[in-house]
């Protein structure tokens, strides 16, 4: 099956806890029924056939722990406007889940994660790259409070791998990604940041301009900002000031 429209694609990049899947989320609700979101999460290679005590010393840190040429085969689906079928993955037990799910993608689809614009042929095929820069202590606070509530993990598991590979790693293969990226968002935001990124982001797709999508766009923008501002945990929220968009080569 395919989509009369062609799909854009937008990147959401950065560390472990920096905000991606709050900023997708926030971004999807402001764009209302004209935007999906895909999680790269989703796409870490299934360890079914290992034992769990093996699976559990793997570095998921690593690029090399995501199933690329899956990830590389869903966003051309998407770009081409065909359904793609969309895998789902259990951190508690790291392994695929059996069902995968068919898709059809809105004019806008945000994907969120952690290496999306390391790999040359995955990068391209994003309209738009954007990049979270966010404090490391931050960061490790915001995972602590994740894996604690969502993910069966103990406060000490997860500092310890926190300071032995998702920082290491994070430096090595998550932060370079800030000088591929178009944008490079910071903190703090506030209502006027959201409304501008939207605005950026809805420019991408033409059909998105009808006055009838541009009510429904701007109607959940205003619900979804009651959202940020509420649901934002104090200095973790990040930053879309038109002041630090920083264009990148």
């Amino acid at each position: 099956m395919t989509t009369p429209t062609k799909t854009k694609l937008v990147a959401i990049v950065g560390g472990s806890g920096s905000g991606k899947s709050w900023l997708a989320d926030r971004l999807r609700l402001s764009l209302g029924l004209q935007a999906a979101r895909l999680s790269l999460d989703d796409f870490y290679k299934d360890r079914s056939h290992l034992p769990f005590s093996r699976r559990a010393k793997i570095n998921f840190d690593h690029p090399s722990a995501i199933d690329w040429p899956l990830v590389e085969s869903v966003l051309r689906d998407c770009r081409s406007g065909r359904t793609p079928r969309l895998p789902r993955y259990s951190f508690a037990t790291h392994t695929r889940l059996p069902h995968y799910e068919t898709w059809i993608p809105d004019p806008v689809v945000l994907i969120d994660g952690l290496w999306l614009l390391n790999k040359r042929t995955v990068n391209a095929l994003f309209d738009l790259r954007i990049y979270l820069e966010c404090p490391t202590q931050l960061r490790l606070e915001r995972r602590l409070a994740r894996d604690v509530a969502e993910r069966g993990r103990t406060p000490n598991s997860i500092r310890e791998q926190f300071w032995k590979t998702v920082s290491p790693m994070h430096d090595r293969y998550v932060a370079p990604q800030a000088m591929r990226a178009d944008l490079v968002l910071r903190q703090p935001s506030n209502e006027a940041d959201l409304r501008g990124l939207v605005e950026t982001i809805r420019q991408l797709a033409p059909e998105m301009e009808s006055p009838a999508c541009r009510l429904a766009s701007e109607t959940a923008v205003l619900t979804s900002v009651v959202a940020l501002v509420g649901s934002a945990p104090g200095p973790a929220r990040v930053n879309l000031s038109r002041a630090n968009l920083t264009n990148t080569p």
